[in-house]
């Protein structure tokens, strides 16, 4: 008799050999919010949950509404020590998304929709550098930002005043509509490794923080 297949979650597999557990630490507003995202990322073997932040960690912060609280918390997470940043909250107006991105928030999920397997997504997708944001919110920008006209001639607070060359539109336009790096390339015709190197030129060029940072740089400067 053959052997029967077993299926594996995928939030649920062990890291590969050596493969480092990312460390997250959790803040929330209130107790039953904190025991429910620990809950929903303790049983993941690729995370370790801390009580302390750790440097290159990821810094998980659910709240209702973008409070001063959680602002400080976000600031002090993301302070130079390459700490990526989550937010958990219900609604986040436009220009505090601008904010939060241009400190370093990689990925932000909606308290509606923060299921175990979307927690777990953004905190692997943060860890990673890239950008993790709901397709509402970056549906509101993109309206927004068409709206507006023509690209600016220089960036608000936190985004440079330097254009993108045509291919780092071309990506920065698929990484905006969710697309990864392997996707991407797929897309465009170009190798993983070329992807890469054009999102680390346009990133270190422009002194932008991750994905998402510059994501919110091509919209509101009107190139997407």
């Amino acid at each position: 008799m053959a052997n029967p297949v077993r299926t594996v979650n995928s939030v649920d597999r062990h890291p590969e050999p050596f493969e480092p557990r990312v460390p997250v630490v959790v803040h929330a507003r209130d107790p039953i919010s904190r025991e429910g995202a620990l809950s929903a990322l303790d049983r993941d073997a690729r995370i370790e949950v801390r009580e302390r932040k750790s440097p290159g960690g990821v810094i998980l912060l659910v709240d209702h509404v973008l409070s001063q609280g959680t602002l400080t918390q976000m600031r002090r997470a993301v302070g130079g020590d390459g700490s990526k940043a989550v937010l958990v909250l219900d609604t986040l107006q436009d220009d505090e998304f601008h904010e939060v991105v241009s400190y370093g928030v990689s990925a932000v999920v909606w308290r509606h929709e923060a299921t175990r397997n979307r927690l777990i997504q953004a905190v692997l997708a943060a860890a990673r550098g890239d950008g993790d944001l709901p397709a509402d919110l970056l549906g509101r920008l993109i309206r927004q930002m068409g709206a507006g006209g023509s690209p600016a001639a220089g960036g608000g607070p936190g985004f440079p005043a330097y254009g993108l060359t045509p291919r780092e539109v071309e990506v920065m336009r698929l990484v905006a509509e969710g697309f990864g790096t392997a996707k991407i390339a797929a897309e465009l015709c170009y190798s993983e490794r070329t992807i890469k190197d054009v999102m680390y030129k346009l990133t270190t060029r422009l002194n932008l923080r991750n994905r998402a940072h510059a994501v919110a740089y091509a919209l509101r400067e009107g190139y997407i």
